[in-house]
C-alpha cells in the first residue's frame, strides 16, 4: 500500500474509533438519564437549524443527520491526525506544532461548548459530559495512532526536547 493509502486508511480507522467512542459515551449517558438518543437528537436539531429551515424532520431524521455529520467530521480529523503523524516521520517539529495546535483547539472547543450551553436548545447538554466525550475520543484515537506508530514516542521526545 502506498503512503497516501496508508495515511487515509489509518485516518479513517482513527476517525471511526473517535466518532464511535463519543456515540457510545452519549448513548450510555442518555440511557442512564432515561432519554435514549437525546444528545444526537438535540444536536441534530441544532445542526439542521444551521443548515436550513427546520421543518418537521422528526427525531429519526435529526439523529441520522447528526450522525452523518459527526462521522464526517471525525473522518476528517482522523485523516488530518494521520497525515500529521506521517509528516512527522520526516520532520519531528511537526509533532510539537501539532501538540500546541491540539491544546489551542481543545481550549477553543470548550469555550464554544460554554457559549452553546447558553442556548435554549443545546443548554441541556452538560459541558462536563461533552468534555468527557471529547477526552474519550482523543484517548481512543490517540491510543490507536500510538500503537500503529511505535516510533512516535521517540519523535515526540525529539520534537519537544531536541537533541541532548
Amino acid at each position: 500500500m502506498d503512503k497516501l493509502g496508508k495515511t487515509m486508511r489509518e485516518g479513517i480507522i482513527a476517525g471511526v474509533i473517535g466518532a464511535t467512542s463519543i456515540a457510545i459515551w452519549f448513548l450510555i449517558v442518555d440511557a442512564f438519564e432515561g432519554r435514549p438518543f437525546y444528545t444526537p437528537t438535540v444536536l441534530g436539531i441544532g445542526l439542521l437549524s444551521v443548515f436550513g429551515p427546520r421543518g418537521d424532520e422528526g427525531a429519526v431524521a435529526q439523529v441520522i443527520a447528526y450522525t452523518i455529520f459527526h462521522y464526517g467530521v471525525f473522518l476528517g480529523i482522523g485523516v488530518l491526525v494521520s497525515s500529521i503523524v506521517h509528516r512527522a516521520e520526516k520532520d519531528d517539529t511537526v509533532l510539537a506544532v501539532a501538540l500546541v495546535l491540539f491544546v489551542a483547539l481543545e481550549v477553543g472547543f470548550y469555550g464554544l461548548v460554554a457559549v452553546l450551553s447558553q442556548s435554549p436548545q443545546l443548554g441541556s447538554l452538560a459541558w462536563y459530559q461533552v468534555l468527557v466525550g471529547n477526552l474519550i475520543a482523543a484517548a481512543t484515537m490517540g491510543t490507536y495512532i500510538w500503537r500503529t506508530h511505535p516510533e512516535l514516542r521517540r519523535e515526540l521526545e525529539h520534537a519537544l526536547v531536541g537533541d541532548e
